[in-house]
C-alpha cells in the first residue's frame, strides 16, 4: 500500500479481526463477516443477502441445498449479537426475486422479527428485490422495519448500486453493494478467490453478505472503473480482514 493511501485510510486492526478505515472522514469498520460497522451511528450495514436464492433455483428445476437463507441469517444474527446495533441497514438485493419473501420458511421469517425488535431496521431497494419489497405489504405477515431508497449518515451516502464516475466527481462518501467484489489472492503456491471490500478512502464497495452469492473480480472494469486512484482491497479471511494493495493483486 502506498504511503498516501495508507495516510488517507488510516487502517488499524481491531480485536475481532476487522479493519478500521476512514471513508469521507467517517470511521468505518470492515468486518470479517463482510458487514460494515459504523460506530458513530451504531449502524450495522450488510449488502446483497439474496435470501431464498436456493429456492429460486429449485423452482426452475436446478436443485440446490435449501439452507442459504438460514446460513445467511445465522451470520447476520451473530453480528447483531456481538455489536448490539441501534440500526441495521440492508443495502439492497436482500431477497433474490419478487416471490422470495413468500417462499421463506416461517422460522426464518420469524427470526427477522426477532432481529429487528428494538432497533431501526432499514431495507434499501435493490434491482433484485424492488418488486418483492413493494408487494410485501399485501402478505399476511409483512416485513419488519422500513423500506427506503438511499440513506445519508453523516458524510456517507448508502445506496445499492454504485454510480459511474465522471472526471470531476469521485462520488465522495458513497457506500454501495450490487457488484459482489472479490479478489484472487495467492499464498503458499495456491490461489483462492475471496469476497472483499474495495475502497480508496472516498467511496466504499461492500462484498455480498449472502451465503449463495458469487463474486466479480475487482480487476473487472465494472469495479476498477469506479475509482479515480488505485484502491485498497480488504479481503475477507477466515478470522480477519486482509488489507491488500491493488498492485499486489494478480
Amino acid at each position: 500500500m502506498n504511503a498516501a493511501l495508507r495516510q488517507t485510510l488510516s487502517p488499524a486492526r481491531k480485536p475481532c479481526g476487522s479493519l478500521r478505515v476512514q471513508i469521507a472522514g467517517e470511521t468505518c469498520v470492515l468486518r470479517c463477516s463482510g458487514a460494515l460497522w459504523l460506530p458513530a451511528y451504531r449502524a450495522l450495514v450488510a449488502a446483497d443477502l439474496h435470501l431464498e436464492k436456493g429456492s429460486a433455483f429449485a423452482a426452475r428445476g436446478q436443485m440446490l441445498p435449501p439452507y442459504d437463507s438460514r446460513a445467511t441469517l445465522d451470520r447476520l444474527e451473530a453480528e447483531v449479537a456481538e455489536l448490539h446495533p441501534a440500526m441495521v441497514v440492508l443495502l439492497g438485493d436482500s431477497f433474490h426475486d419478487a416471490r422470495a419473501i413468500s417462499r421463506m420458511p416461517l422460522d426464518d421469517r420469524e427470526r427477522l422479527d426477532r432481529l429487528s425488535a428494538g432497533r431501526d431496521w432499514l431495507w434499501l431497494e435493490g434491482n433484485h428485490d424492488r418488486e418483492a419489497l413493494a408487494n410485501q405489504a399485501g402478505l399476511s405477515s409483512p416485513l419488519p422495519g422500513r423500506i427506503v431508497g438511499d440513506l445519508t449518515l453523516g458524510g456517507l451516502r448508502l445506496t445499492h448500486e454504485p454510480e459511474a464516475l465522471t472526471a470531476a466527481d469521485d462520488r465522495h462518501g458513497e457506500v454501495a453493494g450490487h457488484l459482489h467484489p472479490a479478489a484472487r489472492v495467492v499464498g503458499y503456491g495456491r490461489g483462492v478467490r475471496r469476497p472483499c471490500f474495495v475502497t480508496d478512502g472516498s467511496r466504499l464497495l461492500l462484498p455480498a453478505f449472502g451465503a449463495f452469492t458469487g463474486g466479480l473480480n475487482v480487476r473487472d472494469p465494472a469495479v476498477s472503473g469506479l475509482f479515480l486512484k488505485e484502491p485498497l482491497a480488504a479481503v475477507l479471511g477466515r478470522d480477519k480482514v486482509h488489507a491488500i494493495a491493488w498492485s499486489s493483486l494478480p
